[in-house]
């Protein structure tokens, strides 16, 4: 058996060109499929990262901006104060949206995002200085404020902990009492204003009979949550007179959403896999008739000498084994190393988050595709050899 693999290897060696350009549609099939699944374990990863910031018991309301009459379905703090109250399992109402104010520390200023949130019971992104805003700063609308890291970076170029000092936002003033851990990515600021205030204070100071983007809340019992977003709507349409639409937005829709955009890339680039595995497979095909023709008395010599049909089988389907398992070799590290250098150079730095290569999977479909390509397009050019007549083979010229 070992002979036989070291013969198979010595005619394909002996004929590189035509062997590699017969592999080269194997390894771009093989290679496109790893390389979706690798970089797919990565979006995966990038998801979860980007996403883990929002709440699982949160969801926002916003005005559906294709309706006729918009201006209808706008929304205000009395709107949101009046479901907080009136709709059930929603255990706290936000108005959701950002306000541009020069912000003043010192003799340093920014111009930057404020807005709304909660305590600390309904927040979910780590505290780098400080605390975060308790129950007590919301319910007496205190004039406190929470930096994320942009805000920290900008209006404390020098580092230190902030928390304690006075910061200026447009003509008010608020004690700092916190700053966001740095993210990795996007992730841990995903969602937030610059400067973050408590919701309560937000509606006082700086939404008070404006309207707002939309609304976020907060339910008590998550496993209720798509029935109190329905119930919301249903409000929120009933207190506007019936004739406006409105949409909401939680983690699950975004993940839902972001899913169906993968799934439909992975399929695309699966499919174009499959095309160049075909392609190759037929490629196989082709050369290995050739090299059956070529070789035609060189069959009928050994035959002649007593060598048998399943020996001969044997041959020519070892030379397709070896193409199909070099091929799916070179295509299986070009895989993982196209799928490693796109979750290193960009998703890695959007979510912070490293994901496992899925070695198993690229693996299995490696093997799997060497397999399928070996039986379907190198066993009739072998049974073909194997079929040759010696008489008629020693007469071929």
């Amino acid at each position: 058996m070992i002979g036989l693999f070291l013969e198979a290897f010595g005619v394909l060696n002996g004929n590189r060109t035509r062997t590699a350009l017969t592999m080269l549609g194997l390894v771009i099939g093989v290679m496109a499929v790893i390389a979706i699944q690798v970089a797919g374990a990565g979006l995966a990863g990038a998801v979860e990262g980007t996403l883990g910031a929002i709440n699982d018991k949160s969801f926002t309301l916003i005005p559906n901006a294709r309706q006729g009459d918009f201006t209808r379905a706008q929304i205000k703090v009395e709107d949101v104060d009046r479901a907080k109250r009136d709709v059930a399992n929603i255990a706290e109402g936000i108005p959701f949206g950002a306000n541009a104010r020069l912000v003043r520390v010192g003799h340093r200023r920014a111009r930057l995002q404020i807005g709304a949130e909660s305590d600390a019971r309904y927040t979910t992104t780590p505290i780098r200085y400080g605390r975060n805003f308790d129950a007590a700063d919301v319910a007496g609308a205190a004039h406190v404020c929470l930096l994320s890291n942009t805000a920290y970076e900008r209006l404390f170029p020098d580092g230190g902990d902030p928390t304690g000092e006075s910061a200026r936002l447009g003509d008010r003033r608020y004690v700092i009492v916190g700053v966001l851990q740095k993210p990795n990515g996007i992730s841990a600021n995903f969602g937030r204003a610059d400067i973050a205030v408590p919701y309560t204070t937000y509606a006082r100071d700086f939404a008070r009979g404006a309207v707002l983007f939309g609304a976020r809340f907060i339910v008590a019992d998550t496993t209720r949550l798509a029935a109190t977003e329905s119930a919301t709507t249903a409000f929120f349409r009933k207190l506007k007179g019936g004739r406006v639409e409105y949409q909401t937005i939680d983690k699950q829709t975004i993940a839902a959403g972001i899913g169906g955009i993968v799934g439909a890339v992975t399929f695309i680039v699966a499919v174009i896999g499959a095309v160049s595995l075909i392609v190759a497979g037929i490629g196989i095909l082709n050369i290995m008739l050739v090299s059956v023709a070529e070789r035609t008395r060189e069959i009928g010599i050994r035959k002649a000498i007593g060598a048998t049909r399943g020996q001969v089988l044997l041959q020519f389907f070892i030379e397709a084994l070896l193409i199909s398992l070099i091929g799916c070799a070179i295509g299986l590290v070009l895989g993982v190393t196209v799928g490693t250098l796109v979750n290193s150079l960009a998703l890695v730095k959007i979510s912070g988050i490293v994901p496992a290569i899925p070695w198993l999977r690229s693996i299995a479909i490696a093997v799997g595709s060497a397999t399928v390509v070996t039986l379907v397009f190198g066993t009739y050019p072998a049974w073909r050899a194997a079929r040759l007549d010696p008489i008629e083979a020693l007469r071929y010229e």
